[in-house]
């Protein structure tokens, strides 16, 4: 169990920023991901962003929701198996007490032109954040001068815009390349 626990009113904050994060957190899973490291690593200093980057790439590989692996993976880092129940319950919350609001009134959001509109603009915002994290990640690859990660940056992509190769086979691919040729102490 991670140091963070100890704090005074630790669970209490951790449902509390993992439930707003998630309740407006718009356009998938890995939306959440630069949210969560905002508050846990930048604000609340819980852990380190090498920390962070590791627990996010568990999420992503594990079966399942994005959003819900990364709450579990940080939530058992920061406070065992309390933390993980704390931060999933958080995270999956909002979408179940939105969704069931909509089902209840589909009609009126289906085809009401406000709620249209509203949902474009949080599309556009969940962008530019995708956009940022890919920005900030490729700056720091930039400012270590290796090579290699840049090419499986760059070459990921290539082959996802250009050649529509599926995300996940580029993923894998990545992961392969990681396993076998990122493992020198200058890649960390």
């Amino acid at each position: 169990m991670g140091e963070a626990a100890a704090e005074k009113d630790f669970y209490w904050k951790l449902f509390k920023s993992t439930f707003i994060i998630s309740a407006f957190t718009i356009g998938g899973g890995f939306v959440i991901i630069p949210l969560l490291k905002a508050k846990f690593v930048d604000e609340y200093k819980w852990m380190d962003d090498k920390e962070a980057l590791n627990l996010v790439a568990i999420a992503q590989s594990a079966p399942g929701v994005v959003a819900a692996n990364a709450a579990i993976s940080m939530g058992y880092k920061l406070g065992g198996i309390r933390g993980t129940l704390t931060a999933l319950l958080a995270t999956i919350l909002p979408p179940l007490i939105t969704l069931s609001v909509i089902s209840y009134a589909y009609d009126a959001f289906a085809h009401n032109q406000y709620i249209q509109l509203v949902l474009k603009g949080m599309q556009c915002g969940a962008t530019a954040i995708i956009i940022n994290v890919a920005i900030d990640l490729l700056k720091k690859e930039l400012k270590k001068k290796l090579a290699l990660p840049l090419l499986i940056i760059v070459g990921t992509f290539i082959a996802n815009y250009f050649f529509n190769v599926n995300l996940m086979y580029a993923v894998i691919v990545d992961a392969v390349i990681g396993f076998f040729l990122l493992r020198d102490k200058k890649y960390a």
